[in-house]
């Protein structure tokens, strides 16, 4: 029954006498079960009186914050931490709330509070000395003090200082000595060492109930696996100096070397290096790092035709490299970035490409000229057609020629299309066999019709966004109200759905509330 009043809760349509009868049904069921509360905590319509009764629960309350619907003055900091951590979050705590919570014998607590904007400087130096190393550790990740941040990334807990290494605010000094250990004394200790007797390392599979280590944690006396994992963020923050950061290019450790990829401030030597890594993810991660330049592009994609994941993820190919790989090579899907700084001349140029995989890279980009785009929808090849099925600005009369040539391999590039109009998608919706791929398209289509829509209610996934439909008409909501799933005999999602479609009568509301009432 809460997942049907959920979806009523939802419901744009809901009167305003029967969301204040919901609102109460949402303040009975608070003990037991939030769920009601939070989904009504969305609506944009509640009044001040249901504001309040909501914000009783606890993660409604956090939803009324995010809204602005919750006034601080109502809240006790003490009583109720989550939320007034909430309401600090958007900048809405009150003066001292901060305090408080710094000294809550929670070290929970304490952590949240950590990650909240704009600490006053007692409130961060309080964090910073804290009892808890986790507490600490969190400060070190969102604090914007850089001299603060420096502190941490050079603590003696090297814990804390892992944390601090993503924090781009830490100064580039700071983070260059977390690579290259000048000028920073060794860390004392780590949760592993805290913990166990060293040398240890912890099983992957650890069967203790009560052990927090992360799987593969190590230390024998350098705090091994938290270095590790420093490094591998130092390596990913762009504050990090790019010459120190460089320097990690050889290191053992792949997951370094592909954080290191990531970055876009490296030399085109480094990621040349780079993309000639033993690893293929690293490989692929330097090939579609747009600071590459063109000279590399072109020499990775001439001179390495057999490393096809590679050529699959190079960042702006030159226009006659993309055209010469296009053939062999299945790029990853998606509009091409250089196609999308094409000009219509050199698009027009590549469209007239005798390999259908180059016209369909074309196919694949959006804001194509209306001519190119139409010649492109008449193309011989199911392919290309299935790339530019979709873009808007085609007419009935193409889309149909499409499916009339293609059938069942644009069919649901088709469906997909917005301007395609109730007719076409209700004759797509029944064609036989099924094609659900096209189902699912038409049961979120905006110009989707009951007869469209009926056919959906037969797939299991095209199912939901159908009973959601404001196309529906009431008898067959009422049917949908019903669904159950076969072994619990609870309501599904399409249930849910259903209770949400703004089409769904008030009398199917209101003996929706009824029977709610009647469980109670």
């Amino acid at each position: 029954m809460i997942r049907l009043l959920c979806g009523l809760a939802a419901n744009p349509a809901l009167p305003a006498d029967l969301l204040d009868r919901l609102t109460g049904l949402a303040g009975r069921l608070a003990d037991s079960d939030e769920d009601l509360a939070c989904a009504l905590a969305e609506r944009t319509d509640l009044t001040d009186h249901q504001v309040r009764a909501l914000a009783a629960a606890e993660s409604a309350a956090a939803e009324l914050v995010r809204a602005g619907r919750l006034d601080p003055a109502e809240v006790d900091p003490l009583e109720r931490p989550s939320v007034a951590l909430a309401l600090l979050d958007e900048g809405a705590g009150l003066p001292g709330w901060a305090r408080a919570l710094a000294a809550h014998p929670d070290p929970q607590i304490r952590w949240q509070l950590a990650s909240r904007p704009g600490l006053p400087l007692d409130v961060r130096e309080a964090l910073a000395a804290d009892p808890d190393v986790s507490v600490v550790a969190e400060l070190g990740i969102w604090t914007t003090d850089p001299a603060l941040a420096a502190r941490l990334a050079a603590h003696p807990h090297a814990e804390v200082r892992m944390a601090t290494a993503i924090n781009e605010s830490v100064p580039p000094a700071a983070l260059a000595a977390l690579i290259t250990g000048e000028g920073l004394a060794p860390a004392d200790s780590c949760l592993v060492c805290d913990r166990e007797e060293i040398p240890f390392t912890h099983d992957p599979s650890c069967p203790r109930t009560d052990c927090e280590l992360p799987g593969g944690a190590a230390c024998a006396g350098g705090h091994e696996s938290t270095v590790h994992d420093t490094l591998q963020r130092a390596a990913r923050n762009p504050a990090t100096p790019a010459g120190a950061a460089a320097s990690l290019a050889g290191h053992p450790s792949m997951i370094v070397r592909w954080s290191l990829a990531e970055r876009a401030d490296l030399t085109q030597e480094v990621y040349a290096r780079l993309a000639a890594d033993p690893v293929p993810g690293v490989r692929d991660e330097a090939a579609g790092n747009p600071a590459l330049d063109g000279p590399l592009i072109r020499t990775l994609a001439t001179d390495g035709r057999k490393d096809v994941g590679l050529l699959r993820r190079l960042a702006r190919i030159p226009l006659d490299v993309l055209a010469d790989l296009a053939p062999s090579v299945r790029l990853d899907p998606g509009p091409v970035p250089r196609l999308a700084a094409a000009t219509e001349r050199e698009l027009a140029a590549l469209a007239a490409s005798p390999h259908a995989g180059v016209r369909a890279l074309v196919a694949r980009g959006r804001g194509l000229p209306a001519a190119l785009r139409d010649a492109l929808a008449a193309d011989p090849d199911a392919a290309v057609v299935t790339c530019v099925a979709a873009h808007p600005g085609l007419s009935e009369d193409r889309l149909r020629a499409m499916v009339a040539r293609h059938g069942v391999l644009v069919l649901a590039q088709v469906a997909a299309n917005p301007d395609a109009p109730p007719a076409l998608l209700a004759e797509l919706a029944r064609h036989d066999p099924p094609v659900r791929r096209a189902l699912r398209a038409i049961a979120a289509h905006p110009h989707a019709t009951e007869p469209a829509l009926l056919p959906c209610l037969a797939d299991p996934r095209a199912r939901i966004a159908a009973a959601g439909h404001p196309a529906l008409s009431a008898p067959v909501l009422a049917g949908l109200l019903a669904d159950v799933a076969p072994d619990t005999h609870a309501p599904t999602a399409t249930a849910e759905a259903a209770a949400a479609n703004p089409s769904l009568p008030r009398a199917a509301m209101e003996e929706l509330l009824a029977r709610a009432d009647r469980s109670l």
